[in-house]
């Protein structure tokens, strides 16, 4: 028995020897390079790709089977002469035995200077969709009558079944340099590509965690794009469960290109990553982000891959300064009013999203001094369809506006300094100084105000309430914001607030759809302080009391002047308990009484305000002059009516009005005006005339129709005297109706 072992033993060590013996044999006196046609058109036949072998075929045969091709090349039977794989030289070995058990143990494997081409062309069709398929041949019929035998059915039942048995991995390492990938599309003209890419890994085995580390640069051609990439982290993935797990992972680079303007952005993500073909989910948990100054942290989960991807998670973005980044990156904001805003910004939300839309729900943003909370959605990003659903506590709209230009502080000034000049000359007397001039400087600005490209592709939705909202320096409380546009038609639904203890709403449309933007508008204000719409800068308002007003309104334009320019419409308002401040009405009319006495005012000019009950009108809007031939105003102790124009343009004003006065009711009148009888319900004129902002300061006597007045008491003063001439020759010889009749002749 021991012999018969020893026997078996040197049998086995004798086959062994003649194994290796033969491995050394084929090696060393087999070459394959002698066999390179036989090889491509096996390639041809089997693997259906044209195979190039330019460079040398080496291998080894036992206990590893080993091969190292150079200078080889694949491309599809379709189309022969344009390979879309080249290599400089793949090298690999693997174990003989374990093949037998579908088990691939093998060394380390080297790719050098790989270059993968792809491309789709007009129709859509790409190039790798021909690997692996043979050339469209007629393919014989079977035989009428024919049929697959039952060894046949076994035999493939055989292979279908081996077939699945899923092979075991067992590398090594794997090393790619120096590697390349390019794809283009000839129907949109997009191109990507990979290059220098350098890809390592330790011991490839499934179900355990592989090291892996990748650099590479990266670049688009439409926009042109170029970024340096590093890629580290573990990879870990179980064929069977259909789980790929990417651990620590951290990529990090650089970019530049056109859409950043020259700049460059740094970039960095980090996170551990899990896809389940099995269940159809993604999961990326642990996000961090960061681009530039942005810094940003979350996670992410994708569900139904199978079907329409579904997006959920959250996302906390730290508080950064948004206006440096997005310089930094090549966009840079036009200069609002307030060069400071935007530089503390930051957010928290949670997501939802499919491939075609993203929604930030459960929204908080702090934006510089303001909060708000809400929902932020793109429910199209085709049709850029923009839902905004938001709640703020503050916010000073004011300091978010764009700077004015050069040319438009230049104009302001020039306006202002008319007026202070007007403003100089109508305070030097008490009516005495001449009528103010007609403004001439243009008061509003050119700036571009509306981007109307953008306006025209948007699909939006508003629904913004403010509990306090600053805008045009007015505090507007609980403002309710609501709009919505579509197609280049934007609604106001509506803008509403309350405004100091009065209120506001207006509602309108802009069609950007023309050439030029068209606006329409109407607004009810109710009971709101008037001076704090018509204040300057420089000087109070002329006029004080609180406003209703209701106008419809259209305009087209692009600037500030564009729209007064073109302003049409109609309007009525009433100024209730108001003021003309520094504008002593009182002395202006004592100066005409006195005038129509034929004296001098003894007292000195006082610069008093004039209180009046109520002033009222209503406005006939025509390419920026509101014509108002209404105006009536209730003074204790002057009834006014007057009619002229307010060229908005300018903001200049044009009237003539007419007082009904008393005369001067201190306890002191003074001498030279004092109402007698011929003076009670005498309309005496006035005109007013100059910038807006002087209001009754801008209001001297019409001379003109003063003298008119004069005539008519002239004659008035005629006339009573035939009357008491009349009275004292016919006394009571005649009838009273008669006596009247003839004073009657005698009036004019």
């Amino acid at each position: 028995m021991k012999a018969f072992g020893k026997i078996l033993g040197l049998v086995l060590l004798g086959l062994l020897l003649i194994i290796v013996a033969l491995g050394f044999a084929l090696t060393h006196l087999f070459d394959p390079n002698d066999y390179k046609d036989e090889i491509r058109q096996l390639a041809r036949d089997k693997a259906h790709v044209e195979l190039t072998l330019n460079g040398d075929i080496g291998w080894s045969l036992f206990p590893w089977l080993g091969l190292e091709l150079h200078e080889a090349s694949i491309a599809t039977l379709n189309n022969p002469k344009v390979p879309f794989a080249d290599l400089q030289m793949l090298g690999l070995s693997v174990r003989v035995l374990p093949l037998l058990r579908r088990e691939v143990q093998m060394s380390d494997v080297r790719v050098e200077g790989l270059n993968l081409t792809l491309s789709r062309d007009e129709k859509g069709h790409g190039n790798w969709e021909d690997i692996g398929k043979p050339l469209p041949a007629a393919t014989p019929a079977p035989a009428e009558g024919a049929g697959t035998t039952p060894a046949d059915a076994a035999a493939q039942a055989s292979t279908d079944s081996a077939s699945e048995r899923p092979i075991k991995l067992d590398i090594d390492s794997l090393t790619v340099n120096n590697a390349r990938v390019q794809y283009n599309d000839a129907r949109s003209g997009q191109s990507f590509g990979a290059e220098s890419i350098q890809l390592s890994t330790g011991a490839v085995h499934e179900g355990v965690n592989i090291p892996l580390k990748m650099t590479a640069f990266l670049s688009s051609g439409q926009p042109v794009i170029k970024a340096r990439t590093e890629l580290n982290g573990e990879l870990r993935f179980d064929r069977r469960l259909k789980r790929y797990q990417f651990e620590d992972m951290k990529l990090s680079g650089e970019a530049s290109g056109e859409p950043l303007q020259g700049k460059t952005m740094t970039f960095a993500a980090q996170g551990q990553l899990l896809v389940d073909l099995a269940a159809n989910v993604a999961e990326w948990n642990g996000l961090k982000l960061s681009a530039n100054q942005l810094r940003a942290l979350g996670e992410l989960n994708l569900r139904d891959l199978d079907k329409t991807p579904q997006l959920s998670g959250g996302l906390s973005i730290a508080q950064f300064d948004l206006r440096n980044f997005l310089d930094s990156i090549g966009h840079p904001l036009p200069v609002s009013a307030d060069p400071s805003t935007l530089s503390k910004v930051e957010l928290v939300t949670r997501l939802q999203g499919t491939p075609n839309s993203l929604a930030l729900e459960d929204l908080a943003i702090k934006l510089d001094d303001s909060t708000f909370s809400g929902r932020l959605a793109v429910e199209d990003f085709a049709k850029q369809a923009l839902r905004v659903q938001l709640k703020a506590d503050k916010f000073d709209a004011d300091r978010y506006l764009l700077a004015k230009s050069d040319a438009a502080k230049g104009a302001k000034a020039a306006r202002q300094a008319e007026v202070q000049s007007k403003e100089a000359g109508a305070l030097a007397g008490a009516g005495t100084t001449p009528l103010p001039d007609a403004p001439t400087q243009v008061a509003w600005s050119n700036d571009k105000l509306l981007p109307v490209d953008r306006l025209r592709k948007v699909d939006l939705q508003a629904d913004l309430t403010f509990a306090q909202l600053t805008l045009d320096k007015l505090p507007i409380a609980n403002a309710h914001l609501k709009a919505q546009g579509q197609g280049g038609l934007i609604t106001l639904e509506t803008l509403r607030g309350g405004l100091y203890n009065g209120d506001f709403e207006s509602k309108g449309t802009l069609d950007v759809r023309p050439a030029v933007p068209q606006i329409g508008l109407n607004t009810r204000i109710n009971r709101v302080p008037v001076e704090h719409f018509i204040k300057s800068e420089t000087s109070t308002a002329p006029v004080k009391g609180l406003l209703t007003l209701n106008s419809d309104l259209t305009a087209t334009g692009n600037s500030q002047k564009a729209l007064v320019d073109t302003l049409n419409g109609n309007a009525s308002f009433v100024i209730n308990d108001g003021i003309l401040v520094n504008a002593n009405l009182e002395q202006q009319l004592c100066q005409a009484i006195a005038t129509l006495n034929r004296k001098t005012l003894s007292g000195e000019p006082r610069g008093k305000d004039t209180p009046f009950q109520e002033l009222k009108g209503s406005l006939v809007m025509r390419n920026g002059v509101a014509s108002n031939p209404d105006l009536k105003a209730r003074i204790p102790g002057l009834t006014v009516n007057g009619q002229g124009d307010l060229d908005l343009r300018v903001l200049g004003m044009d009237y003539r009005i007419g007082v009904i006065v008393e005369g001067d009711k201190r306890d002191m009148p003074d001498p030279a005006c004092q109402v007698g009888e011929r003076y009670v319900g005498l309309e005496l004129p006035l005109r007013c005339r100059g910038p807006l902002e002087l209001g009754a300061k801008a209001c001297r006597l019409d001379k003109d129709g003063l003298g008119k007045v004069a005539a008519k008491l002239a004659g008035d003063k005629v006339s009573e005297k035939l009357s008491e001439k009349i009275d004292e020759k016919l006394g009571d010889k005649v009838s009273p109706e008669l006596k009247d009749a003839l004073k009657g002749l005698f009036k004019r």
